[in-house]
């Protein structure tokens, strides 16, 4: 067994079942995907859109494609087409367009709205207040071709934990209220998506649905 091979039965072994695993797959090739694509892996994370588009022609079609990174509106005619799901949704204008790609290729998308829970700035995602806008505003009625399905973040890359859970249990606050507001009659608006390599165990703790996990599978990445 390989490193990566034992690394991902380690990781299936201490995640609940109820909670899905997303293998961040960026800067990874083939080869070391395939390896635990082989171990019963389906489910890949994927920052941009140029390296994700590589890679899906040379990997088996049952894997399920998560677009995690900033997306632009440009790009997303590309991977509206096969993505399972677009976890980074960070402006109203993104889920227009996400929405009228996805009716030309007469698909419904399945969508998180990412949150800006992190202290740092250079972190992507709506506020809170925003969300509650469009809500107000009955905005998300008219994204007949998406399914939003819960929300994403991403924790302030800290030592202190109780900092990170914070964090986290705010974002799970956030889709709960969401939830209750604009979403009660919808059955797919479950899903929080977060913890990563460093902090999955805290986001599991404070109610994660899905976690985003890299180094701890493929091992650290060397900066280019």
């Amino acid at each position: 067994m390989s490193e990566i091979e034992a690394n991902i039965a380690y990781l299936n072994s201490k995640i609940p079942n109820s909670i899905k695993l997303i293998a961040v797959s960026k800067t990874k090739g083939p080869d070391e995907i395939m390896r635990i694509y082989n171990c019963g892996q389906r489910l890949f994370g994927e920052n941009r859109v140029q390296e994700l588009l590589e890679k899906r022609v040379l990997l088996p079609e049952d894997i399920k494609w998560h677009l995690i990174g900033h997306l632009q509106t440009n790009k997303v005619k590309y991977v509206v087409p096969f993505v399972s799901m677009i976890e980074s949704v960070d402006s109203y204008k993104l889920l227009s367009v996400i929405n009228t790609e996805s009716t030309k290729a007469n698909r419904i998308t399945d969508c998180l709205l990412q949150i800006h829970i992190a202290r740092e700035e250079t972190k992507f995602g709506f506020s809170i207040n925003e969300l509650i806008g469009i809500g107000e505003s009955g905005g998300f009625k008219y994204l007949n071709s998406l399914r939003i399905c819960g929300v994403m973040g991403m924790a302030t890359f800290s030592d202190d934990n109780d900092q990170v859970r914070s964090e986290f249990s705010f974002l799970r606050e956030c889709r709960d209220r969401l939830k209750e507001k604009y979403f009660s009659d919808s059955e797919y608006f479950t899903d929080i998506s977060m913890g990563m390599s460093g902090d999955y165990t805290t986001a599991i703790e404070e109610g994660s649905t899905m976690v985003r996990i890299g180094s701890l599978i493929f091992g650290e990445r060397i900066s280019k």
